[in-house]
């Protein structure tokens, strides 16, 4: 014999549950004047043939057909009210859920005209709360028919609408505001984003109470993990190759920091040289252009490999600068000679 309800409730907390059905698998039996208790911070949404019939808050109620005014059609005067009927109870958490985590899993690029290669990379982290607005459309849209409904099962959904927003925002206010002034703005855009980011919030029953940035910075990944991640395009993932090469250069002299391997083959070294060093500002840059225009005494005839040492790149790359018609030399017989002067020219651009 089924059982039959007399008392229907949820007493846990709910801390990391959104939604505990009643029972938690198929139907239960509940006869008119059954208590049903919600408690606060809760709010019960009933259910019969896979239709929501009522929503009651918190408090003791009684089921009968005034309070579900539905349930008439479905029971009639025959049983004199006290035959009982299989429904659904779902216990939704109506609590403020705090202290969720976003981040960016990769960099987000923006455009930062005027300085350096014209783009930035930026990387950021927060919280975010969130709060169901309505129970019924959260259980019929989100829900289903299943028996619990965990936070965990919503937030990867919840933290790409809010990515999404973000990046859309970010990419809206750096047309008027340089990086460094979007990483002072960080409290006007957690705003921008929440507003953004609240409709879809609302279409699935939810208000979305906070969302905090709590850190945005230029991104820490380097040059290669960028373009591993179809972040970089090849033109900019070879122009911070060679700014790092620059800066490298800059600091230890004497070291032989070098090119990327490649950069010199139909790219052209001089204009990728040229347009690292214009950002590249005082000492520093002036110090990284005279190693490279320098690198000691340059002769007024070379072989490949003397160019290759002057440009801290492989006698390959030299040649292949050759062959492409970038750099010119003159053929002697089986030997290559460049001048100082066709070298110059290559790296002027």
């Amino acid at each position: 014999m089924a059982r039959i309800f007399d008392v229907i409730e949820y007493a846990d907390e709910m801390r990391d549950r959104i939604v505990q059905r009643f029972p938690e698998k198929g139907s239960g039996d509940f006869r008119i004047g059954s208590q049903v208790i919600v408690r606060e911070s809760q709010a019960a949404v009933f259910f019969r043939d896979g239709q929501a019939l009522d929503v009651f808050g918190p408090g003791r109620h009684t089921i009968a057909t005034a309070n579900v005014p539905r349930l008439i059609d479905f029971i009639g005067k025959a049983f004199n009210d006290r035959t009982p009927f299989t429904a659904e109870v779902y216990f939704v958490s109506m609590r403020e859920f705090i202290d969720k985590k976003w981040g960016t899993p990769q960099p987000i690029i923006v455009r930062n005209p005027g300085m350096g290669l014209g783009v930035a990379l930026l990387q950021g982290f927060g919280s975010y709360s969130f709060q169901v607005a309505d129970p019924q459309q959260f259980v019929t849209q989100i829900v289903g028919s299943l028996g619990v409904y965990r936070t965990s099962e919503i937030e990867d959904r919840m933290r790409g609408v809010l990515l999404s927003d973000l990046t859309d925002l970010l990419g809206e206010t750096a047309a008027d505001h340089s990086v460094v002034d979007l990483i002072g703005l960080v409290n006007e855009m957690s705003a921008g984003v929440r507003a953004k980011a609240q409709d879809h919030f609302i279409s699935l029953g939810l208000t979305l109470k906070s969302f905090i940035i709590s850190n945005l910075k230029p991104s820490d990944k380097s040059a290669e993990e960028l373009r591993n991640m179809g972040m970089l395009d090849m033109n900019t993932y070879t122009q911070l190759q060679a700014a790092d090469a620059m800066l490298a250069a800059a600091e230890n002299p004497s070291g032989g920091a070098g090119l990327t391997a490649g950069i010199g083959a139909g790219l052209g070294v001089g204009n990728v040289l040229q347009q690292s060093l214009q950002g590249m500002t005082g000492a520093q840059g002036q110090q990284a252009a005279a190693g490279a225009a320098a690198g000691g005494a340059m002769p007024d005839v070379m072989t490949p490999a003397e160019a290759a040492g002057f440009l801290k790149v492989s006698e390959e790359d030299v040649i292949a600068a050759i062959d492409s018609g970038d750099l010119k030399a003159k053929k002697l017989g089986n030997a290559v000679r460049i001048s100082k002067k066709s070298l110059e020219e290559f790296l002027s651009g």
